[in-house]
């Protein structure tokens, strides 16, 4: 097995991270945040309560909750590279499937495991990208926020995409199920994409533990309060993405003001990586999760306060330029307190409570939501989530063996 140079030249690791960009497009800029668009078509469509709509997204996360968990030993048994590609292409399969279902049990089976097959591209995408930031040391923060910034093209196709095929298919039966369609074609064609990092990174050695050295594991304990703070981050960001759009609805918002909404916050997705890097790489402590899911929850509650256009776009930019951040700062703080052998553990560890906290908090803001105060008052609940979040993050210290 050939490994590639430590001396790689960091334009080659830029294109690669890029590469792998659609990994985490299709995992969650599509499989997961697109159905907040087709949400308020299908809930209108199909008679749901705002639970039962987001108990669609409680079963994606309980999917996403079970592909954390065997994504360790998939990724022992067949490598990152098989299972990035795998997953990219069962979770086309699973949004392709979306469109030719309107029962509730079968698009809640289809959610579920379009959520698992996502969990295991994000999780491998994840990985493979500490990988190429082991490769850059001082570039490490750019090479993971340019990996999880690729959930802002997902968001942004997504923001273009689905309105057009819903009008397009205005008059047709189910018409949302055009826009399920149309996603699929999106994850296949950036499945096929995935097949060059994951060959090129395939060919490089596994990184095994130094030769005399003591075997440093990860370890849950020693990261409590981060895994804390970070399940409540999954409680508290799911919430606004899931219900936003319906939110700006019912607040009487046009198509055209929703579509601009929702890409500005893909946009500010993709330029997160290069606002943040510098936080991700100088700290090894909880600091940069906590400041984060502090901003976040700011920007969940601004649309809860007012309904003025400039007020909402800017909730929906901070919350693109942070919100991925997140999750780049907790591969950043396993990157940073542990070996390069206990990467994927340490990983999967932080996307399985994540996803956790992710089943919670759908569900409870719709029940929130169908009670007295609305929407906005689930939108409530999650900031305050994020900001115990914070809290608790902030807690986090660095490891001392590092």
């Amino acid at each position: 097995m050939h490994s590639m140079p430590e001396t790689t030249p960091l334009r080659s690791l830029i294109t690669l991270a890029l590469a792998l960009a659609f990994g985490a497009a299709v995992s969650l800029g599509i499989t997961r945040f697109a159905y907040g668009l087709l949400l308020p078509p299908m809930r209108a469509d199909l008679g749901w309560s705002y639970a039962l709509a987001g108990g669609m997204n409680t079963a994606n996360a309980l999917g996403y909750f079970l592909g954390a968990l065997a994504a360790p030993w998939l990724m022992r048994r067949w490598g990152a590279s098989a299972v990035l590609v795998v997953g990219a292409l069962f979770a086309t399969v699973f949004m392709v499937a979306s469109g030719f279902v309107t029962q509730t049990d079968a698009l809640l089976l289809q959610r579920l495991l379009a959520g698992l097959a996502s969990a295991l591209v994000f999780v491998a995408g994840g990985l493979l990208a500490a990988r190429l930031g082991a490769r850059a040391p001082q570039r490490s923060g750019l090479l993971l926020g340019i990996y999880y910034g690729g959930t802002g093209l997902g968001i942004v196709l997504s923001a273009v995409l689905v309105p057009v095929a819903l009008e397009w298919a205005m008059q047709e039966p189910h018409g949302w199920h055009w826009a399920w369609w149309a996603l699929g074609a999106v994850c296949l064609a950036f499945s096929l994409v995935l097949l060059w990092p994951a060959r090129v990174m395939a060919a490089w050695a596994a990184p095994a533990a130094s030769a005399g050295a003591a075997a440093v594991v990860f370890r849950w304990r020693q990261f409590a309060f981060g895994l804390a703070g970070y399940t409540l981050f999954g409680v508290g960001y799911i919430g606004y993405m899931t219900f936003v759009v319906a939110l700006l609805r019912s607040q009487g918002h046009s198509g055209a003001e929703i579509t601009v909404f929702y890409a500005l916050l893909g946009v500010a997705v993709m330029a997160s990586s290069r606002i943040w890097a510098g936080l991700l790489d100088r700290y090894h402590d909880g600091r940069p999760l906590a400041l984060l899911n502090g901003l976040l929850g700011l920007a969940t509650l601004l649309p809860a306060l007012t309904h003025a256009w400039g007020w909402v776009l800017l909730s929906g930019l901070l919350f693109g330029g942070v919100f991925l951040s997140v999750v780049a700062s907790t591969t950043a703080l396993v990157r940073h307190n542990l070996p390069q052998a206990a990467w994927a553990a340490g990983i999967s560890a932080f996307t399985t409570v994540f996803a956790a906290g992710q089943i919670v908090g759908p569900t409870a803001v719709g029940w929130i939501a169908d009670g007295e105060g609305g929407l906005e008052r689930g939108l409530v609940y999650s900031a305050c989530a994020l900001w115990l979040g914070a809290a608790l993050a902030l807690r986090q210290r660095r490891l001392v063996h590092n």
